[in-house]
């Protein structure tokens, strides 16, 4: 085999593989009972397989896990509004996140608070327009805080994954 098809398999290989990591955290998550009082609070466990394959590869491949969690988690245990949110805030997120990447002076913790606070600004943006009413806006500054909190818990996490997995 050439060289170029052993590194396309082997990156097909990891991708799988951590999609299915993301799954998996998504089903551990959905088993742990979460109320802060305000509903979507989590904290996001399968994103750390999508900031890992983004830190690894690119926004495309990253986009890739992002989207078969969604929809394998979604169709597990959540529903199609669940998908929607998830899509909208994982768009946004990665978008902001692979900005950022592309900046330089952003460390790992900051790409994945950012990526944090955007995917609650995406749900949350997309929740207003489903039900038509802007009140829901009233939860931003709780969204904002747990962004931070759990982008600090899964970049730190991520952190560690990266020192010990060398692709």
């Amino acid at each position: 085999m050439r060289p170029h098809k052993i590194m396309n398999q082997k990156k097909i290989a990891y991708l799988g593989l951590f999609a299915a990591v993301a799954i998996i955290f998504g089903y551990v998550e959905s088993l742990i009972p979460f109320f802060a009082g305000i509903p979507g609070i989590k904290l996001g466990l399968a994103n750390l397989a999508v900031l890992f394959i983004l830190e690894k590869y690119t926004w495309k491949e990253a986009s890739v896990v992002s989207i078969v969690r969604i929809f394998v988690i979604g169709f597990l245990f959540g529903n199609l509004f669940s998908i929607l949110y998830s899509l909208a805030g994982a768009a946004l997120s990665l978008t902001v996140m692979t900005i950022m990447k592309k900046k330089s002076g952003f460390s790992i913790l900051g790409i994945s608070v950012a990526g944090g606070v955007s995917h609650n600004v995406g749900q949350l943006i997309v929740a207003a327009i489903i039900v038509e009413n802007t009140s829901l806006l009233y939860y931003a500054p709780a969204l904002l805080i747990s962004g931070v909190v759990t982008g600090l818990i899964i970049g730190m996490l991520t952190r560690e994954v990266l020192r010990r997995i060398r692709l």
